[in-house]
Formats: structure tokens, sequence, C-alpha cells
């Protein structure tokens, strides 16, 4: 038996691919036909979680969880019902097990979510913890925000993998582009 629901909402869409984005984690379960998003951050952020929750209650059976994590860590998580729309998005985002960085149309929507689970403000810009994406992604990503936005970014190194650092030059258009999206417990990550 499948438990899908209705079309997804261009609000929904951005969400989910925003937070691909970021943290977000598309799975199909062996023997079934759609796959299902996973929503996972640490309890410390339980606001952002919520929210995300609500603009996407109607894809949930039911609501976040606390959930111990590794390291005495304490998660907060839900998942979505499998659906055939984030299955295209499941086929699009993914080869094999490894997430990678499709062809894809960024709206502002999409940028905050994905600041909001990756991103972070140091001295005078931004950067998007881009690290799990192989080279290729990050270049990918680097020439969307360019293209789309003229937002212009390079990779910087952060220990031993990089992440894509805002140039300071697009560092006020990145914020004006994202600042009405972001939730007010997530407001600080903008910094001033």
């Amino acid at each position: 038996m499948d438990n899908t629901v209705g079309s997804l909402t261009q609000e929904q869409k951005s969400i989910i691919t925003g937070s691909l984005l970021g943290d977000g984690y598309l799975r199909i379960v062996s023997g079934r036909k759609n796959a299902f998003l996973e929503v996972n951050h640490s309890i410390l952020e339980k606001d952002y979680v919520d929210w995300k929750y609500q603009e996407l209650r109607n894809l949930v059976k039911s609501p976040p969880k606390a959930r111990d994590g590794e390291g005495g860590r304490i998660a907060y998580r839900f998942f979505t019902k499998q659906h055939p729309e984030i299955t295209k998005l499941y086929q699009e985002f993914y080869q094999g097990r490894e997430k990678i960085i499709p062809n894809l149309k960024l709206n502002p929507l999409i940028m905050a979510v994905w600041f909001m689970d990756d991103g972070s403000k140091s001295y005078r810009t931004y950067y998007l913890n881009t690290q799990r994406f192989n080279p290729r992604s990050q270049q990918r990503l680097i020439k969307i925000l360019e293209k789309q936005y003229g937002i212009e970014s390079s990779l910087n190194r952060d220990k031993k993998y990089y992440r894509i650092r805002i140039k300071q030059g697009s560092a006020k258009r990145f914020k004006k582009l994202i600042q009405n999206y972001i939730i007010p417990t997530m407001e600080y990550k903008l910094g001033r």
C-alpha cells in the first residue's frame, strides 16, 4: 500500500529542494516505489524543524520526535510520506547513494532553506557548507549562483574539505535575497 498524497505546492518543492542542498536526505525503502524525505537536525534547532514540519505537514504522518544521536547528541526529526514528486527529486539529486547537484533553478526560498540548514556568517561574508558534495557538484552550484543571481562565490578550504564562500562583493545581495524567508530563530546566522 502506497501512502502518497496530492501534488506538492511550489513552496513545498522549494523547502524540500533547499533541504536537499543542506541536511535533507531522501530514501526509497526496499520494495517500495516512492521516496520520502528525512528532516533531521539537532534538538537545538527544534523551532526550525517545527517550521519545516508545519510547511510539509500534509505530507507527514506524525510530528517530529527527539531521539538520542551519536556522542550524546539529541536529534529532532520527522519523515514525510512516500510521494511520486519526491521520487522525481530523488532521481535528480542522487547517483546511487551519492547526493549530487543536478541542473536546477534556485529561488530565494530554496536558498534560504539551504542557508538555514548549512550556512554561516563569517566576518563580512557567508559560507555554505557543501563539503559532502563532490567538486563537480560544488562547481555547478557556484555557476548556478552566478548565472541566476549574479552572486559570485568560490571554494574555500575547510580542513581537508571544501565549502562555498560567497565573495564579499556579493554578500549583501545574497543576504537581501534570503532574509525575508529566514525564520526568526535562525536570523542569528545572517549576522547584523
